[in-house]
């Protein structure tokens, strides 16, 4: 497997104004034009090259979705003030009133809570269903069907998508296929696979260091300039900017990114499998337990592993909590919500970032009451953090103690 999306990101220069090695920021919120007639053209999305209202495009921004466009293989892409803001743009760009989305039911709480609660005010139906069961999405097209939605990987089960099928199932059906790739930048790249449009929580992995929140929207340069259309794109019109100073700075934080996700997935790969020899329930990719391991193995780029997240099963909502607050205590991570940060983070989603699921619903899905979802960080010494992870594990006696191996 090539290194093309990396070294593509690699070859990507601009040069500051007075010759900076990075970029020059735009900090300006409007633009001024030489003639009235190139300020009526660039409405009308007749001009390249000139700025009209940040609003609708600044040369930070459009810089990042190059990048971003480099990443995913896309032609194009544009970038949002949050992943939400990227994920509701599209919906709404793709779906009028009437229409039927298929989306996986195990997706980001905010996405199923925006499908399930506020689309209705649109009259827009949702099926949720298993995304690995392939018959079951066949099944559920309807001649309203206007897209199929799912994570590459699933948050918070980690269930993995063959997104080739998948696509498939979509062009067959002559409907795009929607991915959100947030948990596995680089391991997988959803448009090599026939993804048509690829959604990024740019929040999360992509920046690295939990300071900011923004997303993004990679595809063709016909959807991506149809979302800041000035009379009906909803990019535009929903008003979901990234302010220009964030997209220089996730742009100077993408240069790492390569480097960012291997440690992260090393470092998981090793926690997962010493986990499961101590004889907790694992999720995680990487292991051969893993329902859709052998998928994950056909889709994936190797040399970026498996991703850094991971769950474990401690029993019960009290050994997760008092586990996580002992964890933190210890220095081990930080209990909060979100991923990709240079420290472990972990958190109960059942109470947390899957809470907008009804609590019956989170049962069927098998989201119990102790998992927890570690975003598993960049340390330099896994060994020691796995003796020191389950040292707190032994002393709330969530493992036994003849399990300790010193």
């Amino acid at each position: 497997m090539s290194h093309k999306e990396a070294n593509d990101l690699q070859d990507l220069q601009y040069f500051g104004e007075y010759g900076g090695v990075n970029p020059s920021i735009s900090d300006s919120s409007t633009y001024t034009f030489l003639s009235a007639k190139t300020m009526f053209d660039t409405f009308e999305g007749n001009t390249e090259g000139c700025y009209l209202y940040s609003r609708h495009s600044s040369p930070s921004n459009l810089y990042l979705g190059e990048a971003l466009a480099a990443l995913e293989g896309t032609e194009t892409a544009n970038v949002t003030a949050s992943g939400m803001g990227a994920i509701t743009a599209v919906i709404l760009q793709l779906c009028d009133s009437g229409d039927h989305i298929i989306s996986s039911r195990t997706i980001y709480g905010g996405t199923y809570a925006f499908m399930k609660n506020f689309l209705k005010k649109f009259n827009i139906h949702i099926t949720f269903l298993d995304i690995t069961d392939l018959g079951a999405v066949a099944d559920a097209i309807t001649s309203k069907t206007k897209m199929i939605y799912c994570e590459s990987v699933s948050n918070p089960l980690l269930e993995v998508a063959d997104i080739s099928a998948l696509a498939k199932i979509a062009k067959k059906n002559e409907m795009p296929l929607v991915v959100d790739n947030t948990f596995s930048p680089l391991s997988i790249t959803p448009a090599k696979l026939g993804a048509d449009i690829v959604i990024h929580s740019l929040t999360k992995f992509i920046n690295g260091s939990s300071d900011c929140v923004a997303g993004a929207i990679c595809g063709t340069k016909e959807f991506c300039l149809s979302l800041k259309d000035v009379n009906n794109g909803a990019g535009m019109l929903l008003g979901s900017t990234l302010d220009s100073l964030r997209g220089a700075s996730i742009l100077k934080n993408m240069r790492t990114l390569h480097i960012r996700i291997k440690k992260h997935s090393e470092n998981a790969q090793f926690l997962a499998e010493k986990f499961e020899a101590d004889g907790l329930r694992v999720v995680y990719p990487g292991l051969s337990s893993h329902p859709g391991h052998l998928i994950m193995e056909d889709q994936m780029n190797p040399q970026y592993g498996y991703g850094g997240l991971m769950t474990l099963d401690v029993g019960s909502l009290e050994n997760a909590n008092a586990l996580m607050e002992m964890m933190q205590e210890r220095k081990l991570g930080y209990l909060a919500v979100s991923l990709g940060f240079y420290k472990t983070l972990f958190s109960a989603p059942g109470t947390s970032t899957s809470s907008e699921i009804p609590m019956e619903e989170q049962k069927a899905m098998g989201l119990g009451d102790g998992l927890i979802r570690f975003s598993i960080g960049l340390d330099d010494d896994i060994q020691r953090t796995y003796t020191l992870m389950k040292r707190c594990m032994l002393d709330l006696q969530i493992l036994e103690k003849d399990a300790m191996d010193v």
